[in-house]
């Protein structure tokens, strides 16, 4: 049987040094010393704003506000670090909204009330495209997708079998 879900990168991490997951994908690297990982794939990050927004500049961003989730910070301080000399931290933005449903994120995006920071794949899967906008800026960003596995535990072959297939769909 395979049991899979969402979850923030911490709460990956946990579960994989407690044993609870055979293996988890991660967007940082581990930082217990239990959890080993690996790069495995490469996903660009995308602004994503109202369909309305066209050219996304730094005074349009202040006026939309940011629709938060949990790696809202981490992702706006790749990709707005890079591309905005403005940008210090997500903080400088009015927090319109968070969402920790990966499918509901870009709801209140799609409503105008704010914009965000997702990678590519999550971005693709919103069922309402028309109503967003995901911009590719001047300075694009990937964000690396880690394998990550218990170090002190021998997988079992299934397991591996299973890591194998993962890999190639990423």
């Amino acid at each position: 049987m395979i049991d899979y879900r969402f979850a923030p990168n911490a709460d990956v991490e946990k579960a994989i040094a407690a044993d609870g997951l055979d293996f988890g994908l991660m967007s940082r690297l581990a930082t217990r010393d239990e959890v080993h990982c690996q790069p495995v794939a490469e996903e660009p990050l995308l602004l994503v704003t109202p369909a309305t927004v066209t050219a996304p500049s730094w005074p349009t961003l202040l006026q939309l506000g940011f629709i938060d989730h949990p790696d809202g910070a981490h992702h706006a301080g790749l990709l707005l670090g890079a591309n905005y000399p403005e940008f210090q931290h997500s903080n400088l933005f009015e927090k319109k909204g968070f969402s920790n449903q990966i499918n509901l994120i870009l709801e209140p995006v799609s409503m105008g009330l704010g914009f965000t920071v997702l990678p590519a794949h999550a971005v693709a899967a919103f069922q309402k495209p028309q109503q967003v906008n995901g911009h590719r800026l001047s300075h694009p960003v990937s964000e690396t997708l880690y394998l990550g596995v218990n170090r002190n535990r021998a997988l079992p072959n299934r397991v591996h079998s299973v890591m194998a297939e993962a890999r190639k769909w990423l």
